[in-house]
């Protein structure tokens, strides 16, 4: 799989992380609101987290939404969502050498630097 950090415009969150990562101008960044997610990339994310609930921003609207509803969220009912709504995707994404990185977490955000930069 092709490195690639996946993230949203719009997220101060990711554009934080962007900065602190020091890739603003990296050619591997693809905004997901602009290039959405391709099913190769669903699909490898997939292979090395068994699920797609993983994938998921728990925190979107789309999400409070249907648990509102109280409609029964299932594996299909996630890769849904994600081949439909790029703000369902848990964010930032980084794919690097054949690695995951997942969230926005400290430690997360820690081990992105050090797979960037060594």
């Amino acid at each position: 799989m092709e490195n690639t950090f996946l993230y949203l415009s719009s997220c101060s969150t990711c554009i934080r992380i962007i900065n602190e990562l020091k890739i603003q101008d990296a050619a591997y960044l693809q905004d997901v609101k602009k290039q959405k997610i391709t099913p190769e990339q669903l699909a490898f994310l997939y292979a090395h987290t068994d699920s797609y609930e993983t994938l998921i921003n728990k925190r979107g609207r789309v999400y409070a939404q249907l648990k509102k509803e109280g409609e029964p969220l299932t594996e299909a009912t996630y890769k849904a969502l994600l081949d439909q709504e790029y703000s369902c995707l848990k964010r930032p994404i980084l794919i690097w050498n054949d690695e995951i990185f997942l969230g926005n977490s400290k430690a997360t955000v820690a081990q992105m630097n050090v797979a960037l930069n060594g």
